[in-house]
């Protein structure tokens, strides 16, 4: 196979070849070309800023799959990035401690037992489920575990066609795992091939959920006039596709609502989330967590804007405090959602003791 490695110039490839470009093309062919090969070395950096993230709290502790402090073939530490152990006001440290191989292998056997028995749509999602949610307490993992089994889960699948959809879906999970671990500029490199790939082979519904996505990443590299417009879109579409009250909806409207926000519209914000919370409660539940996130933005405009009276702050106080009970019982004390409740909350009762 000849390589396709193109130059400025001849003195640039001489150089090149000079410094070992055979070595490194041999390298990257005997990995599996190109694509595989940097999905393989992305997926070990992640696996190593996990495990280093996780290292204080994980001494002593073994693996809840595998029964190994350290993963056998490659020497691999823990993480833990769940709610397992860490809910309902009681620390288990010892509960949801993982390898992410270990996480990565369950997930390609459930979704390949799935696939290859043929044993429809709600199995294959079910299985698909394990690279990014526990299959103990039910909850997304996040941050930097959540980051490396988005490269797991690439580095799996990147073999397939271009337009094979369990090829798809694993490029929009390292996407959001990038966001997850605050690589933002990465993360929106890698939605805007996904959503130009997707325009080109059709798909709306998926074209609606990177859209989401890529907003979500501009507003972190602080972008809200095209966080605004991406999002005003997907909310719109959801809502001609399914209805207000979908799930996606209703998602798309408190992200929406964060950008208007975002802005200082406050009262427009307030005014929308005014109405899909209650819509939220009904269908979703007052624990799912979109409803939890749809509280904290409306307990964080309330008090964040300029003309909030004491009656606002004494209401985004109690709104704050309320969500942050049910987040701990749900989402665990560690989960970004339950730590950006009590910062904000913290930040209220401030405000409020300086007005009274």
């Amino acid at each position: 196979m000849r390589c396709k490695t193109r130059y400025c110039n001849s003195t640039c490839q001489h150089d090149h070849w000079r410094r070992g470009h055979k070595q490194i093309c041999k390298k990257i062919h005997r990995g599996g070309n190109a694509e595989q090969y940097h999905a393989d070395n992305k997926y070990k950096e992640a696996v190593k800023e996990a495990v280093e993230k996780c290292v204080a709290d994980k001494k002593g502790q073994k693996c809840y799959i595998c029964l190994e402090a350290v993963y056998p073939r490659t020497g691999e530490g823990l993480v833990r990035g769940c709610a397992c152990g860490d809910r309902d006001g009681v620390s288990s440290p010892e509960l949801g401690v993982v390898h992410v191989s270990c996480l990565a292998e369950q997930a390609k056997i459930l979704f390949a037992e799935a696939e290859e028995h043929n044993l429809g749509v709600k199995a294959r999602y079910e299985g698909f489920q394990r690279w990014d949610s526990c299959s103990l307490c039910e909850q997304k993992y996040h941050g930097v575990v959540y980051h490396a089994l988005g490269w797991a889960c690439w580095k799996t699948y990147v073999g397939r066609p271009e337009g094979d959809q369990i090829r798809r879906m694993p490029m929009g999970q390292i996407g959001r795992g990038l966001s997850a671990a605050s690589h933002h500029t990465d993360a929106s490199t890698v939605q805007e091939a996904q959503l130009s790939m997707l325009r080109r082979i059709g798909g709306s519904e998926e074209i609606l959920a990177v859209q989401a996505n890529l907003a979500i990443t501009y507003q972190s590299l602080g972008r809200l006039e095209q966080t605004l417009s991406l999002l005003r879109d997907v909310y719109l579409g959801y809502v001609k596709l399914y209805g207000e009250e979908h799930k996606n909806a209703l998602i798309s409207a408190n992200n929406y609502a964060a950008s208007i926000f975002a802005l200082q519209r406050f009262q427009e914000a307030k005014s929308l989330l005014g109405k899909i919370i209650p819509v939220a409660r009904r269908v979703l539940g007052g624990s799912d967590p979109t409803t939890l996130r749809m509280r904290l933005n409306c307990g964080w405009a309330l008090y964040i804007d300029v003309g909030a009276t004491l009656s606002n702050l004494r209401e985004a106080v109690t709104t704050l405090e309320d969500t942050e009970r049910t987040a701990r019982h749900v989402l665990g004390n560690s989960h970004p959602t339950v730590e950006a409740v009590g910062m904000h909350l913290q930040n209220e009762r401030a405000s409020l003791c300086t007005r009274m």
